[in-house]
C-alpha cells in the first residue's frame, strides 16, 4: 500500500490507499456481448428485415402510398408530405438495412431503425384499436395490411414481430461489440 500526505505542514495526516482494486467481474450480459453472437443477429436480421420491406413497398409504390394515406398521420393538402414520404420511407430503410447488413456506421443506423419502428408500431396498434371499435372482431382476429410491405397480416402477429424488431435495434445500439462488421469502433 502507498501512503498519501495530505496538507502541507504540521499536522499532516497519513492515510493509507489502496493502489490496486479488484476488477469487477463483467455482468452476464457484459459476457453474452462479449460472444457477439447478439450484435451480428441484431444486425442482420433488422438490416435483412428492412431490406426486404423496403424493395417489397418499392415493388408497388402506389399501394405503399395508399397505406400511408390510411394511417391519416401526414396532412392530405399539400400532397407533397405524403407522396414524398410513400417515395422517401422505402429508401431510408435501404439505407439503414445495408448499413447494418455490412456493420458500418451501426449505432446511428440502428438509432433511425428504432425510431421508425417507435412510430410506426403505436400508429399499427392505434389502428387496429379503430378496427375493434368499429365493430364486433376479436383484437388478435384483425387483419389488415399495414404498410409494411408484407400484405394483410394478422395484427397480433404484426405487433409482436415490431416488439422483436425494436428489441433487437436495441441490442444493436446498446451492443459494443464490432467483430464482423465494418466499422470497428463501439
Amino acid at each position: 500500500m502507498a501512503e498519501r500526505q495530505s496538507g502541507g505542514g504540521a499536522g499532516v495526516t497519513v492515510a493509507p490507499v489502496s493502489t490496486s482494486t479488484p476488477i469487477p467481474s463483467p455482468s452476464l450480459l457484459r459476457r453474452v456481448d462479449q460472444t457477439h453472437v447478439p450484435m451480428l443477429a441484431a444486425r442482420l436480421i433488422v438490416g435483412g428485415v428492412f431490406l426486404w420491406l423496403a424493395f417489397s413497398k418499392l415493388a408497388d409504390p402506389i399501394l405503399f402510398l395508399k397505406n400511408v394515406r390510411e394511417y391519416h398521420l401526414l396532412p392530405e393538402s399539400p400532397p407533397i408530405f405524403i407522396n414524398l414520404t410513400a417515395v422517401a420511407l422505402p429508401w431510408v430503410e435501404i439505407v439503414c438495412g445495408v448499413l447494418l447488413v455490412i456493420g458500418l456506421w451501426i449505432r446511428p443506423a440502428a438509432l433511425i431503425a428504432l425510431g421508425m419502428l417507435l412510430a410506426f408500431t403505436p400508429a399499427i396498434f392505434a389502428r387496429a384499436v379503430g378496427v375493434y371499435n368499429a365493430g364486433g372482431i376479436a383484437f388478435c382476429a384483425i387483419e389488415f395490411d399495414c404498410g409494411c410491405g408484407t400484405g394483410a397480416i394478422n395484427i397480433c402477429k404484426k405487433l409482436g414481430e415490431n416488439s422483436s424488431l425494436i428489441l433487437l435495434s436495441l441490442v444493436a445500439v446498446l451492443s459494443q461489440s464490432r467483430k464482423f462488421a465494418v466499422d470497428k469502433s463501439p
